[in-house]
């Protein structure tokens, strides 16, 4: 079994909850409002990252972080960008199983046409009344299970 740590619209905080809440995790996706390359470099200390770049990543540092990305995790297909309305393709016949997406900060997680969309929400900066929030994904064979993880608001 592999895990597959989702986070998204940090906005150059990344709270000490949410390394918590990815340490073990095999792989990590950001689907993008990053903020700052750093945090890309502290999710690195726990595994390979996988990253995409939000309509808020700006300069030099996201200029080599493309829109969209993929991995694959033991046959099983991720599909990433940072705004879901942007997906131009149909991921199923694309051969993906799983497409993460950020910039709404709502975390969900919907199954559609035998594909599961997951937003992990924002694990940065409080917007409005959504929760703080990451998710996992665990891999093993064909299955895939995910889970939303809700963070406390405590210290960055």
């Amino acid at each position: 079994m592999s895990t597959v740590g989702l986070i998204s619209d940090t906005h150059g905080l990344l709270r000490s909850e949410a390394l918590a809440a990815l340490a073990g995790s095999d792989f990590i996706i950001h689907a993008g409002d990053i903020g700052d390359h750093a945090i890309l470099d502290r999710l690195r200390d726990i595994a390979p990252v996988t990253a995409v770049r939000g309509n808020n990543d700006t300069g030099p540092w996201a200029d080599a972080i493309g829109e969209t990305n993929s991995l694959d995790v033991n046959g099983t297909r991720f599909h990433v960008l940072h705004s879901v309305h942007d997906l131009s393709f149909d991921p199923a016949a694309a051969g993906f199983r799983v497409v993460v997406s950020g910039h709404s900060h709502r975390p969900s997680i919907q199954l559609r046409a035998g594909v599961l969309f997951i937003n992990p929400g924002s694990a940065g900066p409080r917007r409005f009344k959504l929760p703080i929030s990451v998710a996992s994904v665990a891999v093993s064979g064909g299955d895939v299970s995910p889970r939303l993880i809700e963070l406390s608001e405590g210290r960055a």
